[in-house]
């Protein structure tokens, strides 16, 4: 739909920014340094540990897979010196942000780190109604508008390509499979890069620098339709997961 990446890219990128945090980084570095959440100074530490080693193992992971993808000529040991000190920043800052939120959560609703939060029942007078209306006015708002807000400076990975190759993308094979694939991607993504098709002599033109904030109609669409293709997918997969659920209930009875 948005020409950025396909299924391999989704892959790569729920191994990278999913497996690693949520299988190595959280139950051997996190749940140890933090024990029981309670104190502020080891939930710090423990944040920013797991942060840390979450997005190197990440990065490090892209430089891999890029190397094995064959597809570009990032030279392996200067891609990974580019990449892993950016995303070192970028681990500490997250560290310092997941603190935060988790201290807020101790605060407010400590029954959630404490034990499995869908057993809890809602506070008295909370509508579940409410909060779906609350989320989804939240995800309409974030998609539809504060999209245009999003930074128009380079990504940890961007910028480590850029510092590599002088580019912002490294270059792309032009035969093959995969300039047949990007060819199939061009003519059927109707939102590519987050926005509506420019016209022929536009996308022909000098590329221009980015404004920030970037309002522009194609971008809200692309985060409403973005919102609507995540909700949709949560949804059946819920659906499925509680069919099985139900039918393994079935069977055991």
């Amino acid at each position: 739909f948005f020409a950025d990446g396909g299924l391999l890219a989704l892959g790569c990128n729920i191994w990278n920014l999913g497996i690693y945090p949520c299988f190595v980084a959280y139950p051997l570095i996190y749940k140890p340094l933090a024990g029981d959440s309670r104190s502020a100074r080891r939930i710090l530490v423990a944040s920013l540990a797991s942060g840390i080693v979450g997005l190197q193992m990440g990065s490090a992971s892209v430089v891999l897979q890029t190397l094995l993808s064959g597809k570009t000529g990032l030279p392996f040991a200067t891609f990974l010196l580019m990449m892993q000190p950016i995303h070192l920043a970028i681990g500490i800052v997250e560290g310092f942000v997941t603190a935060g939120v988790i201290r807020y959560v101790r605060a407010a609703r400590p029954e959630i780190l404490d034990g499995p939060a869908s057993t809890a029942p809602l506070p008295v007078g909370v509508s579940l109604r409410n909060v779906l209306v609350v989320f989804l006015a939240l995800a309409i708002v974030t998609g539809g508008a504060l999209s245009w807000f999003a930074s128009a400076h380079p990504d940890g990975l961007e910028w480590a390509i850029g510092k590599v190759t002088g580019k912002k993308e490294p270059t792309r094979q032009e035969h093959g499979v995969p300039a047949a694939l990007k060819s199939v991607q061009e003519k059927t993504a109707f939102l590519p890069e987050y926005g509506f098709k420019p016209p022929a002599d536009k996308s022909k033109a000098k590329e221009e620098a980015p404004s920030w904030p970037a309002v522009d109609a194609g971008t809200s669409i692309s985060g409403l339709v973005g919102a609507v293709l995540v909700l949709g997918l949560v949804l059946g997969i819920g659906g499925l997961i509680r069919a099985f659920r139900g039918r393994r209930s079935r069977n055991r009875a």
